[in-house]
């Protein structure tokens, strides 16, 4: 099968390449690569692909693809913040023009990376794929209206499915330092401190890259009548953890390390404890990773290529401050646009 993979040079892109590869996916690559100066350690795979911006895609790059698995985007809440009306025409305008397309070349299936980010302040109720949306973030905004309209689209030969991935973390080539247990854990590594910046009661699911990419596989493979306009929750339920839980479970992993919480904190207003029953039953799906296994992997990695404080704290690895810096030095316009094309190399 000939799968087209957009974002496939970011965070969860970089590990769900080899794995499309491993099953013998004829893979073909679509990204800008807003993050080539960011690499973490080993390289990444080489696959025929374009390099484009998901708002310029036409429909002569769909022709011949059997699938779509769509994962580009701006990436979580603080870059989402940066400019709404961007995150509006990136992450929803663009992907569901890119659907639109897909749908006219033929296109069968298109498997979206949506988020439990949907879910925004939902509370410590258990929610569920039918429970209500409320967003709190532009980011959050954007994956609910392209599930509203894309699934719009749905008919007999074609098939969306939304894959409501919960916070995500582990070790990539193009590796995140702003995610919650990549962080706390590379809070607690450079600087032996589990840094809280809320008072530690809000809950999130978490899941691993690695895992979040065997839902994507496990979506195309399914007969389908099982994901036919579908949405699931990525996860496990088990998986759904209090701040204060993860921040204990890095200070039992990383030596030497304490934590704390900042001043004044309060309750953060993304709250969602998330029921991930159905994608297990429908599609027998169960993540291979726990908080406690993420941590460890984590923290040797880090170990492994002696990441210091100026590292963790700089641009390099986080997103809002790395697009800031590809701005201020004038390689990317205010629409976030290349404006060179010859690769720098940052210290």
């Amino acid at each position: 099968m000939k799968v087209l993979l957009t974002g496939h040079k970011g965070y969860i892109g970089t590990i769900l390449v080899p794995m499309l590869m491993d099953r013998k996916y004829e893979v073909v690559g679509l990204d800008s690569d807003l993050y080539e100066r960011s690499t973490f350690g080993e390289g990444i795979k080489d696959i025929p692909e374009l390099k484009k911006d998901i708002r310029d895609i036409e429909l002569d790059d769909l022709t011949g693809f059997e699938a779509i698995l769509h994962l580009a985007g701006l990436s979580n809440d603080p870059l989402g913040n940066l400019n709404a009306q961007l995150t509006h025409e990136i992450n929803h305008q663009a992907s569901v023009r890119l659907a639109q397309l897909a749908k006219q070349a033929g296109v069968s299936r298109f498997i979206f990376s949506s988020s439990c980010s949907n879910y925004g302040a939902g509370g410590a109720d258990w929610l569920d794929e039918n429970s209500e949306f409320n967003p709190v973030t532009p980011y959050g905004v954007s994956k609910v209206n392209v599930e509203r309209d894309v699934s719009q689209l749905a008919d007999d030969n074609f098939s969306p499915t939304f894959l409501r991935n919960a916070t995500a973390f582990g070790v990539s080539p193009r590796l995140r330092f702003d995610l919650v247990l990549n962080n706390l854990v590379a809070w607690a590594f450079t600087k032996g401190l589990v840094y809280i910046k809320s008072d530690g009661t809000p809950w999130r699911p978490i899941v691993h890259i690695e895992d979040i990419s065997r839902a994507f596989i496990a979506a195309l493979e399914a007969p389908r009548e099982l994901i036919h306009n579908e949405a699931f929750n990525v996860g496990r339920n088990e998986d759904n953890y209090q701040i204060r839980e993860l921040a204990e479970i890095v200070r039992n992993t990383v030596s030497n390390c304490r934590v704390e919480y900042a001043p004044n904190a309060g309750p953060d207003k993304r709250c969602y404890r998330v029921d991930c029953s159905k994608i297990a039953d429908t599609l027998n799906f169960q993540p291979q990773w726990d908080a406690r296994k993420g941590a460890e992997e984590l923290y040797q990695a880090y170990k492994r290529v002696g990441l210091s404080l100026e590292e963790f704290e700089g641009f390099k690895y986080q997103r809002i401050a790395h697009i800031k810096y590809l701005i201020g030095s004038g390689l990317l316009d205010n629409n976030l646009r290349w404006q060179h094309e010859t690769l720098t190399t940052i210290a």
